[in-house]
């Protein structure tokens, strides 16, 4: 024992930490290309730029690498050790479709996940992934997503109705976020898995929903521990990891690890309440939340019917439970908030979607068809996933050789024209979403304006000609390729939630401002706290009630 430590525990340490720095020390040394690639200066020999750009007030260091460096930036890593930011459209094609298989995601992310949310979409490589992706795919179809609407609707209707009641005595500063996350997760609880996690009247304890709330600061706390997860799975057995795990006096990996063991253990009693229900009937299926048009009912059942050779285990669908509510619910309720905040920054663009929602809306649900057609909502959601998309960057990793080609060459530092990037094994890339969505040369000299009414025009030739491998509107946002969001259809239901909140209340910013926070899904705050919120002043609208 060391000071209460096993000495198994420290011995472990110790050779993951051998293993890490070598690894770094062999790509570091070689010199490249990619270092003749312009960047901002390198902050630290040590960390390179990495505390600049993985940290919670690094949004204008984004935005700087985004915009003034050029389509292929080097951030610098630590020890010197490359880190690529990625923006070119003919690049990102490479990354993202021709070679997806090459350039995948970093070993240290795929584990991390894989330890925490279990061998879901997230997790998963290769023909594993293919295999999970065949059976989701049909599951997140438009024709499924019209039978969620009275969902999303019932949902929304529980917010409208709550936040009612907080204004009886007048205007006043709310919690959106807070709101928000709590009607996200009851959607993806409701649509997604069939069960309730908060009525949305009163603050009801659930442990379940209250670890998947917990889970991503949790992460985010013990992120130094990532880079050591691919070591880690290679120290014996699982169970023997377990046991050194539980002895690292480190308080905030201890909560993780309750965090995820409460997550795992709530995902696993729902998934056997709704097996149940099905072996039972479907009577007993259509007494449950989601009365059998939830997500995973609909998987589950769908997994019954395909060969044994095409099935999923049951520890995979559970994941795929885990999975479905992280991916969803902090993306949900950033891109609401990011919104609201664009049109309480645009009066005159909140009252014309007002309009438009009220003139449409006439006292009565729209149906899937009638929202599609909102044209000036459709507008404002697309240029807010735009200019602000919830994820700015997504990590890539070549996993041998490969060269990458170039839409337009680059001056390298040394003054020579760089027409393609070899790139050398374990390289380490960003997917530059942030820095794609934000090209003038592809998206005008206006691209870093919040501009509705470039989507209600055709889009400048630039953009469809630039072949963005998006799949969603010429956008980075929802990724592509194998990797795309699977649920960006079941994101479109949330224009729901905007046609509600504007047809019955009128948003105002509040007294302090309101600041984003970068972290695997971005989030705000407001005035001098550090605490995820973003205030709004919120008034019913006349004639709403």
């Amino acid at each position: 024992m060391m000071h209460g430590i096993p000495l198994v525990a420290v011995v472990s340490l110790c050779v993951i930490m051998f293993l890490i720095l070598r690894r770094f020390f062999r790509l570091g040394a070689a010199k490249t290309v990619v270092d003749s690639l312009p960047g901002p200066s390198q902050a630290s020999f040590w960390m390179g730029n990495i505390n600049r750009f993985y940290n919670r007030t690094a949004y204008s260091f984004h935005r700087d690498v985004a915009i003034n460096y050029g389509p292929v930036v080097n951030i610098k890593g630590m020890l010197g050790r490359p880190l690529l930011y990625v923006s070119d459209p003919k690049a990102l094609h490479s990354i993202v479709i021709k070679d997806q298989y090459i350039y995948e995601e970093s070993r240290s992310l795929i584990q991390a996940q894989l330890m925490t949310l279990g061998p879901g979409l997230l997790s998963t490589l290769g023909d594993h992934h293919r295999k999970q992706r065949k059976l989701l795919n049909p599951v997140f179809s438009v024709g499924h997503m019209r039978h969620m609407l009275p969902i999303f609707y019932r949902v929304t209707y529980q917010l409208r109705d709550v936040i009612s009641s907080e204004l009886k005595d007048g205007a006043r500063e709310i919690d959106a976020l807070s709101w928000l996350g709590r009607m996200a997760l009851e959607l993806i609880g409701q649509g997604g898995l069939g069960y309730s996690f908060d009525p949305l009247t009163e603050d009801t304890p659930n442990t379940f929903g209250d670890a998947i709330k917990s889970y991503m600061p949790a992460l985010m706390a013990v992120n130094s521990f990532r880079l050591m997860t691919p070591y880690v799975v290679k120290l014996g057995s699982a169970a023997f990891r377990r046991r050194v795990l539980d002895v690292i006096p480190h308080k905030p990996l201890q909560k993780l690890k309750d965090i995820v063991d409460t997550m795992g253990h709530g995902a696993a009693e729902v998934f056997h309440v709704k097996k149940q229900a099905m072996e039972a009937g479907d009577d007993a299926v259509l007494q449950q939340v989601g009365e059998g048009k939830d997500i995973m009912s609909i998987l589950m059942k769908a997994n019954m019917e395909v060969s044994d050779e095409d099935k999923l285990p049951e520890h995979e669908l559970i994941a795929q439970m885990t999975t479905l509510v992280f991916a969803a619910m902090d993306t949900t309720s950033s891109m609401l908030c990011r919104i609201l905040q664009c049109l309480v920054e645009n009066p005159e663009a909140e009252d014309k979607l007002r309009q438009e929602i009220v003139g449409a809306c006439g006292g009565h649900d729209l149906s899937y068809d009638q929202l599609m057609e909102l044209r000036y909502l459709d507008a404002v959601v697309r240029e807010s996933l735009r200019l602000y998309p919830p994820i700015n960057i997504l990590p890539r990793e070549a996993r041998k050789d490969m060269v990458l080609p170039l839409s337009e060459p680059i001056r390298g530092l040394d003054g020579k024209m760089i027409h393609e990037i070899p790139i050398p094994k374990d390289t380490d890339l960003v997917i530059g979403v942030l820095g794609s969505n934000l090209n003038k040369a592809i998206w005008g000299v206006d691209a870093l304006e919040w501009k509705p009414e470039r989507w209600l025009s055709p889009l400048p030739s630039a953009v469809t000609e630039a072949r963005i491998p998006g799949v969603y509107s010429n956008l980075m946002t929802f990724m592509g390729g194998a990797k795309a969001c699977i649920g960006f259809k079941f994101s479109e239901l949330e224009m729901i939630v905007l046609c509600t909140l504007l047809s019955s209340f009128t948003f105002d910013l509040p007294k302090e401002p309101i600041s984003w926070n970068v972290a695997g899904v971005n989030y705000p705050t407001t005035g001098d706290s550090t605490d995820p919120r973003m205030l709004l002043k919120v008034s019913l609208r006349e004639g709403s009630a």
